[in-house]
């Protein structure tokens, strides 16, 4: 996909702006079928990209579970933080309330992708060539 695509659905629709795993396992689908011509390998059936896709998200998630960080390549890593007890407000109320320990998922995007986002890839040929940052 590119930069200003909506993600397809299982059911044909588009949803905007946010992928879900449905739309993962429509992607992986595609794809097995771009590559249908390569053999050996069977092409996976959409059932088992499902599978495929929740199997490496809950690998992913376990691994956080039990405080590992996650590394992938050109994509970023995923840690945990342990964030310690504290006294916050009420933004509304203004009253003290205690905030318990807990820990908490962190994204850090690799430089790829940070290049990626900000149009520094060969993915970004449609952007203009006379944009000048303010």
């Amino acid at each position: 996909m590119t930069m200003g695509q909506s993600f397809s659905q299982g059911d044909g629709e588009m949803s905007e702006g946010t992928l879900t795993r449905a739309d993962l396992v429509e992607a992986l689908y595609a794809l097995r079928l771009q590559n249908r011509s390569k053999e050996p390998p069977e092409p996976l059936s959409r059932e088992e990209c499902a599978i495929l896709v929740e199997s490496v998200l809950r690998e992913i998630a376990d691994a956080l579970v039990r405080g590992e960080s996650v590394k992938i390549s050109s994509f970023g890593s995923f840690t945990v933080r342990q964030k310690n007890e504290r006294v916050g407000r009420n933004p509304r109320t203004g009253v003290e309330a205690r905030i318990t320990s807990r820990r908490v998922p962190l994204f850090r995007a690799s430089m790829v992708m940070k290049e990626r986002l900000n149009g520094s890839d060969s993915d970004a040929d449609d952007l203009d060539d006379e944009t000048v940052d303010a």
